[in-house]
């Protein structure tokens, strides 16, 4: 269940001095330049940045779609694959679909994939039974249009599972978690990858909607029963949906 009331600012609110975030055109452009630039290592940092936690939720982000062996299952901005090769293992057929070229090309393709932009994907409406999504929905230039789009795509009845950052509602956690995420993981984002991205990609969180927001977000779009689950203390969150319509 969602948590009640608007999630605090996250931890990446930007002092006055730095740049205001970049939207339209030019985010979708920072974006893909930007996971151009991280993908070869892309896996590594996120093993090292959440202690290798994320493999966890990874799998828990799977079993949410809950559908049957042999079900079609879009990987929206599939990235290196991870989604893609966990719903693979649970019998699904997975397409992956992500915007940056360099995340494809150093994805293993076990899996087909596709260049796209989440509000403009390339597939005829009703074509998927479920659809997954790991840590991106802070990354798209039009949020409304993207889930307005996965909803077309997914058949009726048919489950979304999106797995996403949050920020913790312990005092404790979140000051622990501030210090690591808008200090530490720049650093170890330059030491392993690119610090110029890793210092960005905390600060994206304050592209991403509160809980009640994104339940209203996805209602809108043509999705119900919006469940939103705080994963290790709220240091993530899982949202699933069915796509309403008769099956």
């Amino acid at each position: 269940m969602a948590r009640p009331g608007p999630r605090a600012p996250g931890p990446s609110a930007a002092p006055s001095r730095l740049a205001p975030l970049p939207t339209g055109d030019a985010k979708t452009a920072r974006v893909r330049t930007m996971f151009d630039t991280i993908a070869p290592r892309y896996e590594l940092v996120n093993r090292v940045m959440t202690f290798g936690l994320d493999r966890g939720w990874r799998r828990r982000t799977v079993a949410a779609l809950a559908l049957p062996p042999g079900a079609l299952v879009l990987d929206l901005a599939c990235g290196t694959g991870d989604l893609s090769r966990l719903g693979a293992r649970c019998a699904y057929r997975m397409v992956g679909a992500d915007l940056s070229a360099g995340m494809l090309a150093v994805n293993d393709r076990a899996v087909p994939v596709v260049q796209a932009d989440g509000c403009r994907l390339p597939f005829a409406a009703g074509t998927f039974d479920g659809l997954l999504c790991g840590y991106a929905l802070r990354n798209f230039s039009d949020l409304p249009g993207t889930l307005s789009e996965a909803a077309r795509v997914v058949r009726p009845g048919g489950r979304l599972a999106v797995l996403e950052v949050d920020a913790p509602s312990s005092r404790v956690m979140r000051a622990g978690y501030d210090v690591w995420f808008t200090r530490v993981v720049p650093v170890l984002g330059g030491l392993l990858s690119d610090r110029d991205a890793y210092a960005y990609l905390p600060r994206s969180v304050d592209y991403l909607p509160p809980a009640a927001a994104l339940r209203r977000l996805l209602l809108h779009a043509g999705f119900s029963g919006v469940g939103i689950r705080p994963l290790a203390g709220g240091l993530s969150q899982l949202l699933v949906a069915t796509r309403g319509g008769e099956p």
